[in-house]
């Protein structure tokens, strides 16, 4: 079978915090209008969740267009594996090392932590979760929480966390649209409300609680948020290069690089195209506009528009991103492997 470029399928779940701000992109959610649907997983391979996340069970992405529809991807990477995956390592459980979602904060999402990496190798049952909060909209006065004040001590945050003062701690900073926040996994932080961002991050769902606002019927794990939680400022700079680039038909910012993943953002003019010509897993989240994806030597054509995520497969050929309105997408690419690892 010729592969082509897959539509990943959205899976929603409801959240305190939520709101139906993914309507912008003209989809239908679950639920009436006062549903709270905070987050949309637009690509997902993944046994089981936390159980005071998404709720313990696994989650699977499906491919919704062309001859695969209705597929889970996980089945499509064990029948074509390198034609799809290319030099990526999967385990042997075929985990997708990648988990892209929205998130839509109607209310402040928690203050929380996730594992840092002293954590997880004391608890092998912990994973890291590292994350990119990209700002696709953002309500007037909107903040991201990141860090703590310079200063904080352990002693410091235990006594917030027990007073219910840990707002004062917080390093607040305001939520643009364009702007991406690099989150390494041990960082303390939050999305305020009014923000809806795209998040790249490793697939876990492990989040520790410190503190809900006034919410309380959700449980908090504030004696495994302090023993991760990294104190001081948060200083991104090292994966954040923020570089200007520029290409064929296109120009973008070098948004994040770590050893995860690699996000960058494009942004071409109406009636212009850009090539993505690459031998490796490649996937786009189309935040802003409408166009096409373009492929193969015979010119075949796949509408896009705002809130489609796309999977491009490793030997796709010839894949050209056209634009009919100006088009915004995020680019994400995961490293290479190195040869010599054993």
């Amino acid at each position: 079978m010729a592969l082509y470029p897959f539509l990943l399928e959205p899976v929603y779940k409801e959240k305190v915090w939520g709101g139906r701000a993914l309507e912008r992109f003209g989809r239908v959610l679950p639920g009436g209008p006062e549903t709270p649907i905070g987050e949309s997983w637009e690509l997902a391979d993944i046994d089981a969740t936390s159980p005071s996340g998404a709720g313990g069970e696994g989650v699977f992405s499906r491919i919704r267009n062309g001859p695969l529809q209705e597929r889970f991807l996980r089945d499509v990477v064990k029948d074509f594996g390198g034609r799809v995956t290319g030099k990526l390592r999967l385990s042997r459980t075929w985990e997708f090392p990648l988990l892209l979602k929205y998130l839509d904060a109607r209310a402040n999402l928690s203050v929380q932590v996730h594992p840092s990496p002293g954590f997880v190798r004391a608890h092998p049952d912990a994973h890291l979760k590292s994350e990119a909060w990209d700002v696709v909209h953002a309500e007037p006065g909107a903040v991201i929480c990141k860090g703590l004040e310079a200063g904080t001590t352990r002693d410091d945050l235990a006594r917030a966390v027990e007073r219910g003062s840990i707002e004062e701690l917080l390093v607040r900073v305001p939520a643009r649209p364009g702007e991406c926040h690099y989150l390494p996994s041990g960082t303390v932080h939050a999305l305020g409300a009014g923000v809806l961002v795209a998040e790249v991050q490793t697939p876990s769902d492990t989040t520790f609680r410190l503190f809900d606002w006034e919410r309380t019927d959700r449980e908090l794990h504030v004696e495994q948020a302090l023993e991760c939680a990294d104190l001081g400022p948060l200083d991104a700079s090292a994966w954040e290069p923020g570089t200007l680039l520029e290409r064929d038909g296109a120009s973008g910012r070098h948004l994040v690089s770590c050893e995860h993943f690699d996000l960058r953002h494009w942004s071409v003019p109406p009636d212009d195209s850009t090539a993505f010509e690459s031998d490796a897993v490649e996937i786009l989240m189309v935040v802003e506009g409408a166009g096409s994806v373009e492929w193969g030597e015979v010119g075949r054509t796949l509408p896009v528009r705002a809130g489609d995520t796309l999977f491009l497969p490793a030997a796709l050929p010839a894949v050209r991103l056209r634009a009919a309105t100006s088009l915004d997408t995020l680019h994400i690419t995961i490293p290479e492997p190195d040869e010599d690892a054993p």
